[in-house]
C-alpha cells in the first residue's frame, strides 16, 4: 500500500479532489472513505481479532501444558509457525535439521498464544525461539541443534526414537 501511495504522490494523483491523504495524524481519506494507519492495542481491537488462549478458565497453567508436551513427545519444538510452514528462518532451520532423522516431531506455534510464548521462556529459562526439547530435556535453539547435527551428537541422541513411536502434531 505504501508503494502505491508513493506512486500516486509522484504522479500527482494524491493532490486531486478525489484523493486526500493525511497520514501524520494516523488517518487518511480516499474517495470520501476514512481509514486508519494506526495499529491499535488489544483494548481497542475487536474481540474477533484479539489473541485467544485455550487455557483461560480451564484451571490448567501454561507450565502444565509445557511440562506435559515435553514429557509426552520425544521431540518437541516451540517454534514460530508450524513444521509445514515455519514463520522464521531459525524455526525453519530447526525443523529441516530434525526432519532429516525421520523422527516424529511435535510442535506448537508460539505466535498463536502470547501466554504460551512467555510460559515456554520461563520453563526453559531461554529467551529466544525456536526451543527444542528431546526426550524431555531442553536442548536449545536452532544453532545448537545444527551444531549437534554437524558433529554427530544429534544422531546419537535420536537413534533410539522409533519413527512410528508417536504421531507428530
Amino acid at each position: 500500500m505504501a508503494r502505491s501511495l508513493s506512486n500516486m504522490v509522484h504522479k500527482g494523483i494524491a493532490t486531486s479532489t478525489h484523493f486526500r491523504l493525511k497520514l501524520a495524524s494516523g488517518f487518511g481519506f480516499h474517495q470520501g472513505l476514512k481509514f486508519s494507519t494506526r495499529i491499535t492495542g488489544d483494548s481497542d481491537t475487536h474481540e474477533d481479532f484479539r489473541p485467544t488462549s485455550n487455557l483461560q478458565d480451564s484451571g490448567i497453567t501454561v507450565q502444565d501444558v509445557v511440562m506435559q508436551d515435553v514429557k509426552e513427545n520425544q521431540v518437541m519444538l516451540y517454534i514460530k509457525g508450524t513444521t509445514d510452514a515455519p514463520r522464521c528462518g531459525f524455526s525453519a532451520l530447526a525443523v529441516k535439521v530434525l526432519q532429516q532423522y525421520k523422527v516424529p516431531i511435535s510442535a506448537r506455534n508460539i505466535l498463536e498464544d502470547p501466554q504460551l510464548k512467555e510460559g515456554v521462556k520461563a520453563f526453559s529459562n531461554w529467551p529466544t525461539f525456536p526451543q527444542i526439547f528431546i526426550k524431555g530435556e531442553f536442548i536449545g535453539g536452532s544453532d545448537i541443534v545444527l551444531n549437534m547435527h554437524q558433529n554427530g551428537q544429534l544422531k546419537d541422541l535420536l537413534n533410539d526414537i522409533d519413527a512410528d513411536s508417536d504421531k507428530a502434531k
